[in-house]
C-alpha cells in the first residue's frame, strides 16, 4: 500500500489486502481468522472509520496465497504481522483498540499478554479456542490429541463447507465462488491443513496460559448459532480474563460475524464500546441475559440480508 499524507508508511503484512479506513485520532487495529483475509473485516473496519475511529486491517503471513504459502509459515509469523502493525498504529495513536475475529481474537489477546497498558480495548469477535460449532464433525473437538500422535499432523484437514460461517444465503453463495474459483485474497482458503491446526494449537496454549493476566477491558461477541466455534468459546474467556469483560450474544448469524446479517450490530456495539472507554465511563461485565434485557441482542427483523 502506497503511503498517501494521511497515512504515512506503515507496515501492513505481505501483499496488497491490507488497507487502512479512516483519519481519525482513535487508532483501531483488527486481526484476521487463520485462513482468511483482511476482507471479513472490512465491513466492520468501514462502519468504525465513519465513526471516527482510522483503521488498520494487515494481512498476516502466508495468508491471501495458497496452502503451500500458509504452511511454510508458523504462528510466531503470523503474530509478528500483526504485532508489527501495531507498532506503528502504537507511535500515531494515543489511544490504540486491537480485535480480530476467530484467530485473529486469540491474537488479540496475546498481544495484549505482550503489551500490558498499551491497548485501550480489546474487540473479541467469534473468538476460536476450539472447533466446537454445530457444523464441525465430532473428530474436530479432539484435533489436539491428534496432534500428539507420530505423524498426527497429517492426520488432520478442515475442509470448508456450507454454510461457511455465513447464514446470509446470497453472500455465502459469492463467497462460496470465490473460494471455488481461487480468490484467496477475497474469500480465503477451502482447506486447512493440519500444519495449519498444529499452529493455531500452539498460539492457543500460549495465550489459555497468560489469559488471567490479561486485566485490558474486553467486548466479546459471539453468536449463538456459530457454525464452527461454540459460545463456550465466548464464556472461557468471560471466565478467564484477568479484566472487564463485556460480553454479547447475537442471534441471527453464523461464525463470520463480522459480514453476516448481524454485521450492523457488530459495528454498533463495538462504536459503543470505544466511546464508553474513551469517556472513562464506569465499566461492567455484561451477562447475555442483560444484553437481552437492553435490546442488545438483536432479531431477525433488525437487519434484511445485505443487498
Amino acid at each position: 500500500m502506497s503511503p498517501t499524507p494521511s497515512h504515512p508508511a506503515i507496515d501492513m503484512g505481505e501483499g496488497d489486502a491490507g488497507f487502512i479506513l479512516g483519519n481519525g485520532p482513535v487508532g483501531v487495529l483488527l486481526i484476521h481468522g487463520l485462513t482468511g483475509t483482511p476482507t471479513e473485516l472490512r465491513r466492520v473496519a468501514q462502519g468504525l472509520a465513519d465513526r471516527g475511529c482510522t483503521v488498520y486491517v494487515p494481512t498476516l503471513a502466508g495468508h491471501c496465497g495458497n496452502n503451500d504459502d500458509l504452511q511454510r509459515t508458523v504462528w510466531t509469523d503470523w503474530y509478528e504481522s500483526a504485532r508489527r502493525t501495531f507498532v506503528g498504529v502504537r507511535q500515531r495513536h494515543a489511544q490504540v483498540f486491537v480485535g480480530g475475529l476467530s484467530m485473529g481474537a486469540v491474537m488479540s489477546m496475546h498481544m495484549a499478554a505482550q503489551h500490558p497498558g498499551e491497548i485501550a480495548g480489546l474487540l473479541l469477535y467469534s473468538t476460536t479456542l476450539r472447533y466446537d460449532g454445530w457444523n464441525m464433525p465430532f473428530v474436530a473437538k479432539f484435533t489436539h490429541f491428534y496432534m500428539m500422535l507420530p505423524f498426527g499432523v497429517h492426520l488432520c484437514r478442515f475442509n470448508e463447507k456450507p454454510p461457511y460461517g455465513i447464514k446470509n444465503p446470497r453472500l455465502r453463495a459469492i463467497v462460496e465462488k470465490q473460494m471455488k474459483e481461487g480468490e484467496s485474497s477475497n474469500a480465503g482458503l477451502l482447506t486447512m491443513s493440519g500444519i495449519s491446526v498444529r499452529e493455531l494449537h500452539r498460539l492457543i496454549a500460549v495465550v489459555k496460559r497468560h489469559m488471567p493476566k490479561v486485566t485490558t477491558p474486553t467486548l466479546v461477541l459471539h453468536s449463538l448459532e456459530d457454525d464452527i466455534t461454540s459460545r463456550w468459546n465466548a464464556d472461557y474467556v468471560e471466565r478467564r480474563l484477568g479484566g472487564p469483560v463485556v460480553k454479547v450474544l447475537l442471534d441471527n448469524c453464523y461464525h463470520m460475524i463480522t459480514v453476516d446479517l448481524e454485521y450492523r450490530q457488530v459495528i454498533d456495539l463495538t462504536a459503543s464500546f470505544i466511546e464508553t472507554r474513551l469517556q472513562g465511563a464506569p465499566r461492567k461485565e455484561i451477562p447475555a441475559q442483560e444484553a437481552l434485557a437492553n435490546d442488545e441482542m438483536i432479531t431477525p427483523d433488525d437487519h434484511p440480508q445485505l443487498a
